[in-house]
């Protein structure tokens, strides 16, 4: 008998056998996978753009509040001396002070006028019905003369810069007698 020189196969050599190349993705799945992209691709284009949008929006919002506002604190130091003036000249006696009286006149109007090209006018409240977005209340006074809720004595007057409240009016309401 003659031998071979064969060795017999082991198990672990069949499983190592090398195994058939993975299938290539048909051009149809590679086009859907492509138009997938190109979908993601776009939608996150629109969703940038949106956000550059937004963010114009709020750049414009903010730069028009800091023009139209942006003297609020300016106008909040020199209300203080307005209602000094008005004071002075509410108090002042027209016997010998007549040019002192002018004078303080005069500016307090240059004032309210300096103000006013800024934006900042007075809220009218006296004989006006009492608004808390305006008005702050200081006092109730039980009267006929006025129908309740009315303002019948302003203490400090209240200001406005632009459309926007800077300082509300202090004021006396009336209410109904019991």
């Amino acid at each position: 008998m003659e031998q071979t020189d064969t060795a017999p196969i082991t198990e672990t050599e069949t499983e190592t056998a090398p195994s058939p190349p993975a299938a290539e993705p048909t051009l149809e799945e590679q086009l859907a996978a492509k138009e997938k992209e190109a979908r993601d691709n776009w939608e996150k284009f629109l969703r940038e753009r949106a956000d550059l949008e937004n963010y114009r929006k709020r750049v414009n919002r903010e730069k028009d509040e800091l023009l139209n506002y942006g003297i609020k604190s300016l106008v909040e130091e020199i209300l203080p001396v307005v209602d000094n003036m008005e004071r002075a000249l509410a108090h002042a006696s027209e016997d010998g002070l007549g040019a002192v009286v002018e004078g303080v006149r005069m500016t307090h109007g240059m004032l309210l006028t300096a103000l006013k090209k800024f934006g900042v006018t007075q809220i009218e409240a006296t004989g006006a019905a009492f608004d808390p977005a305006f008005h702050q209340a200081m006092a109730q006074v039980p009267t006929e003369e006025h129908p309740p809720n009315t303002v019948v004595e302003e203490y400090q007057k209240g200001y406005l810069l632009k459309e926007r409240l800077l300082r509300p009016a202090m004021v006396t309401v009336s209410v109904s007698p019991k």
